[in-house]
């Protein structure tokens, strides 16, 4: 099914495109090949934070990992980025079960570190945003939900607000299973609630992201006619991946780089180059991150009987 929606994305691509694409010039890779490169240490960066992170979640909830087996495992997830939602990198909990660590417990960390991930993105989007006065009342709007979220998360009676939704009768079944299996996932997450560990979380996203943001200015260097400051790259990076996120594509596939080259294109860039420089960021970020997943989920399978399980 995934495999069909990207092939069915990719031609209609080809055919809605096909003036643009037709004069897309590959040489600005070459000539920017220094600037590629730094690009995907970005990338790299981003993960290495995002797998520091996972690690911290998981010691706190009780189980200290050798930090190369949360490498691999965390990294495998990434095979499974074209799921909807990301959701299927969730997978990598069932090498965590062979531990006897609950499947509850990896998803709880799964769902802190995805909402510390949100935010980050929201806070990101509004870089760009804080730099016209006429945006400042929306500048305050973000940066309040992001305030309130963080102590909703804090402070919240994630128990009683669950066995409440569980009892209002009106509620519909369909409604009511989500909402009280979020808000028991949260529960399970309390340790990852206090304070300290949801601004440590929210910042290494922030750092992680923004990497990622920058590399896409990095890459705007194929076409040095056009200025791109780090605070636009970001932005335009994060409100097309949240846009990926919402439209529940697999791996955001179409809203996210129809989103980018849209935002690149009013920036100033023509819209072939625009075009490319979107695909060469979604090769290094997203393509990327498939093809590291795969290689980690062999090399797992190569060494089944890697020491941790002893």
């Amino acid at each position: 099914m995934t495999y069909a929606i990207m092939l069915s994305f990719i031609g209609w691509c080809i055919i809605a495109f096909r003036a643009d694409l037709a004069q897309i010039r590959l040489e600005p890779i070459w000539t920017a090949r220094y600037s590629v490169l730094l690009a995907v240490l970005l990338t790299l960066f981003n993960y290495a934070l995002r797998v520091l992170r996972w690690t911290l979640y998981l010691s706190r909830l009780g189980y200290a990992l050798p930090f190369g087996f949360s490498l691999l495992t965390y990294i495998a997830g990434f095979a499974f980025t074209l799921s909807p939602g990301k959701v299927g990198e969730m997978v990598r909990g069932r090498y965590y079960q062979k531990l006897g660590i609950p499947l509850s417990t990896t998803a709880a960390a799964f769902f802190i570190e995805r909402l510390m991930d949100l935010l980050a993105m929201l806070a990101l989007t509004g870089l760009a945003l804080a730099t016209a006065a006429a945006y400042l009342p929306l500048i305050g709007g973000v940066v309040g939900v992001i305030v309130s979220s963080l102590v909703l998360l804090a402070l919240a009676p994630w128990v009683r607000i669950s066995a409440w939704v569980e009892h209002i009768n009106r509620l519909p079944v369909r409604l009511k299973k989500p909402l009280s299996g979020i808000f028991r996932t949260l529960d399970s997450a309390k340790t990852l609630l206090h304070p300290k560990w949801l601004m440590l979380g929210f910042l290494l996203a922030l750092i992680a992201w923004g990497a990622e943001g920058v590399g896409l200015m990095v890459i705007g260097k194929m076409f040095p006619v056009v200025a791109m400051d780090w605070a636009t790259a970001t932005s335009i990076y994060s409100i097309a991946i949240i846009i990926g996120v919402l439209s529940f594509l697999p791996g955001g596939l179409g809203g996210t780089e129809a989103v980018m080259a849209v935002l690149l294109n009013k920036h100033g860039y023509s819209l072939p180059d625009a075009i490319l420089m979107t695909l060469v960021c979604r090769l290094l970020t997203l393509w990327l991150a498939v093809a590291l997943g795969l290689f980690a989920v062999l090399l797992l399978r190569c060494k089944s009987r890697f020491q941790v399980y002893s």
